[in-house]
């Protein structure tokens, strides 16, 4: 692809995706005006002062009133608009709340310090009783439409990585890699961090010199150009037409575009044999109904002998379960058809639907809550860029609290990613 092409994708994409902002116009229908639900708006009011009172933060009212359990260092909730904050809250619960800091009805200087002790005690904020009926009144159900079919997943996967290359390219690091670094004793260098990463996930799947590898999930061309820098021979495939583009960039700017081949296709549509398997941080979009077949994907496409090298985010299992069919500000926002899997569900998924089964694991949790940091301090810091390409406020609130939300349910272990070697039985 010449350079004045990718130049131009990203304009392209911003137009055709939905619930992001266009450039020069914004495309939020409806976020700037508050529900009205005045008796939820009460119960959400009165649950939300109960909360804060366990919780170590410090919330300010208009007037200067102020609630919550932190005191002068803890980090501050101000809540801008009470009104319409708490009709959001009310209608939207989870959603809502988001959706509030997307239009400035609260704001904060650190919000990933205040999230951090909201997502340590998320599974106990509200009572559990409370919690159930909460979830049958105001919480939202996954849409259909989001379901990750073939043309579902594509779908779902443009929404968020065809937002623009460029977009990506301001806050990640050289290797444009968007998953969990691993980050070495004494450094903070993300970049080396990526590149450890990237070849633990290669060696948990033996991948050397003469292997033929499948990656399933290309990102921008960082893995597969690191393995073939190793001496294999890599197929490399995704459903994002603006990862494809800029990956063969970069896999042609490496050096290795005759080692590596990049695939516009779905996992479910892959064939061949392959002397390794490796994917990074694509369960998380697959989706709970179609578990089953990714992972027989990864069995079915894998020679005897061969290993796979699996990156996972996970959650407790209990969580999982009882969220699982939630429509959560995540979900309409960042990831539409997402849901993180548990440790538990992915080994039940290797024991009912393959021959495969976990050999070796490590965690990287507190690894990912720096890489997210990274990332949220480069993109605030450069914004500007962002700007130029046609972003506004609203993605810029939106994207931020993308970040810090994420950030702080790694920070205190709600979250977690493993790095797995999976052989066969």
């Amino acid at each position: 692809m010449s350079r004045s092409r990718a130049h131009r994708a990203p304009d392209t994409a911003i137009r055709r995706t939905r619930n992001v902002p266009r450039p020069n116009e914004g495309v939020w229908p409806g976020l700037a005006t508050p529900p009205h639900a005045p008796m939820r708006a009460l119960v959400a009011e009165m649950l939300f002062r109960r909360a804060v009172r366990s919780v170590p933060v410090r919330v300010v009212f208009p007037g200067g009133k102020r609630i919550g359990a932190g005191g002068s260092d803890s980090p501050v909730m101000r809540i801008v608009r009470p009104e319409a904050f708490f009709h959001r809250l009310g209608a939207g619960s989870k959603i809502g709340f988001g959706e509030s800091y997307m239009v400035g009805d609260w704001t904060c200087t650190r919000p990933a310090d205040l999230l951090t002790p909201f997502a340590a005690q998320l599974s106990t904020l509200i009572p559990p009783a409370l919690q159930r009926i909460g979830r049958r009144i105001a919480e939202a159900r996954r849409p259909r439409a989001e379901m990750n079919t073939v043309d579902g997943a594509r779908e779902n996967i443009h929404r968020h990585y065809d937002l623009s290359n460029e977009l990506f390219g301001v806050f990640l690091d050289e290797t444009m890699s968007y998953s969990a670094a691993w980050f070495a004793d004494g450094s903070d260098d993300l970049a080396d961090a990526q590149r450890r990463k990237i070849d633990a996930v290669l060696d948990l799947a033996g991948v050397r010199s003469g292997m033929h590898v499948l990656e399933i999930g290309t990102g921008w061309g960082g893995l597969a150009i690191r393995a073939a820098q190793r001496g294999a021979r890599v197929t490399t495939m995704t459903i994002s037409a603006e990862q494809a583009r800029l990956a063969e960039e970069r896999i042609d700017a490496a050096g290795t575009a005759d080692r590596v081949q990049v695939l516009l296709r779905d996992y479910r549509e892959a064939r061949g044999s392959y002397d390794a398997v490796v994917s990074v941080e694509m369960v998380e979009a697959v989706g709970a109904q179609y578990w089953p077949t990714y992972f027989a994907a990864l069995d079915r496409l894998l020679r005897p002998g061969g290993r796979v090298g699996l990156q996972a985010i996970t959650m407790p299992h209990d969580r999982m379960l009882v969220t699982q069919n939630d429509y959560t500000w995540i979900s309409k926002y960042v990831f539409p058809g997402g849901l993180i899997p548990s440790v538990e569900a992915i080994e039940q998924n290797l024991r009912d639907h393959t021959g495969l089964r976990v050999v070796e694991r490590r965690s990287l949790g507190p690894d990912y809550a720096r890489t997210l940091e990274h990332w949220r301090t480069t993109f605030l810091t450069r914004w500007e860029s962002v700007a130029a390409l046609g972003f506004d406020e609203t993605f810029r609130r939106m994207w931020e609290f993308y970040l810090a939300y994420c950030e702080a349910g790694f920070r205190v272990g709600y979250l977690d990613v493993f790095q797995f070697s999976l052989q066969r039985r």
